[in-house]
């Protein structure tokens, strides 16, 4: 099982550890309650050095982007991120990521340079896919292994974080980034996203200072309350905001359209890998949809559980489940029929004996 440059911090903190894509990661520290509510109304601290990056230069660089995701790179300016998916040739999603646009000194004149940034159960698949596709002249390099990650996320990270540099945080608009010196290291990537729907900032270093900047925050956050957080929390913050995790809500076989993301799906762009289907999906409808609900019970909906019309026919599956620690009631995901995914539907899911009544709910559940 692989380490971060973190786990023995997690282990020493007394962190709840598990295995995740192949890596020993902390589940929680002290409850996904606790840890949930920091984060919504404080400040909290992801380590997600277990994600992959990749990156992407070359004078075809955007090409190679362009053909293996959904959404449209060259409307990318160099400080941008864009949220995207890469779609296999059957119409089926290969991994949802992140794609940075890089500063020149990233590349040669002449050249663009992109950060893909990829879920960490995807890596060695996502790799192997860009590579297939990459008849292009780009390099392409693995930085996944020296790179550190840490999320900081909720409304008082700009504040804890303004204290490591002389970089305006504030003026970093959602979904952009600035390079420069943080916590007295250069070349640190200082990213506006995140998972969480609560704001704050994605940290990427090398992955030998990654110790030092967890130091750092955690000093400046003293009197902030600040806290380590686990990916317990994660999957719930994640889930009250309706934001999709790859291997539940979508996968290999779930097209960008039924699965809502028809928003990072730019047809008018130019072909890439099956365009052609996704703009057939978009023209003709689906015979299923991604759908949020409540549940009108105080038990959980879990992951496969049978979805059902008021006649007991089965409709659908759940793909995400949890009791929402903001909220107070059980919230989840699932696929179901086309004519069972209007706003106020109501639902039924299945636990085998006993049956819950839901109602579909547009996401986000959590409004802030």
């Amino acid at each position: 099982m692989k380490t971060t440059p973190l786990t023995h911090r997690h282990i020493a903190l007394g962190a709840k550890m598990a295995e995740f894509a192949g890596y020993n990661m902390p589940i929680s520290y002290t409850s996904i309650k606790e840890e949930h509510q920091a984060v919504r109304n404080g400040v909290g601290v992801f380590d997600v050095t277990h994600m992959g990056e990749f990156v992407l230069r070359g004078k075809d660089a955007l090409a190679l982007v362009q053909k293996v995701t959904t959404n449209d790179a060259s409307k990318l300016n160099i400080g941008d991120v864009q949220y995207s998916c890469m779609p296999n040739l059957n119409g089926g999603i290969v991994d949802d990521l992140l794609v940075y646009r890089l500063p020149e000194d990233y590349c040669s004149e002449g050249e663009q340079a992109f950060l893909l940034v990829v879920n960490a159960s995807n890596m060695e698949k996502d790799w192997n896919w860009i590579s297939e596709n990459n008849t292009f002249d780009v390099q392409m390099i693995n930085i996944s292994d020296r790179t550190g990650l840490l999320a900081v996320q909720g409304p008082k990270a700009t504040e804890v974080l303004q204290k490591l540099t002389d970089i305006d945080l504030s003026a970093i608009k959602y979904y952009n980034f600035v390079k420069g010196k943080f916590a007295g290291f250069d070349n640190v990537l200082i990213s506006a996203t995140g998972y969480t729907g609560a704001g704050g900032f994605e940290i990427y270093a090398n992955d030998l200072d990654t110790e030092a900047i967890w130091d750092a925050i955690f000093e400046a956050g003293k009197s902030y309350d600040i806290k380590p957080i686990g990916l317990g929390a994660r999957d719930t913050l994640r889930l009250e905001m309706g934001f999709c995790l790859y291997g539940n809500d979508i996968d290999d076989t779930t097209s960008p359209i039924e699965a809502g993301l028809g928003w990072i799906t730019k047809l008018n762009k130019g072909a890439f890998n099956s365009s052609e289907a996704i703009a057939n999906h978009k023209a003709n409808g689906t015979d299923r949809k991604l759908v949020g609900f409540v549940v009108n019970d105080r038990r959980v909906p879990r992951h496969d559980y049978l979805i059902e019309d008021a006649s007991g026919n089965v409709i659908g599956k759940v793909t995400s489940g949890t009791s929402s620690p903001s909220l107070e009631i059980p919230i989840g995901m699932g696929y179901v029929a086309t004519p069972f995914t209007k706003e106020g539907s109501e639902i039924f899911i299945s636990t085998g004996g006993k049956k819950m009544q839901a109602t579909v709910t547009k996401p986000p559940f959590y409004k802030g």
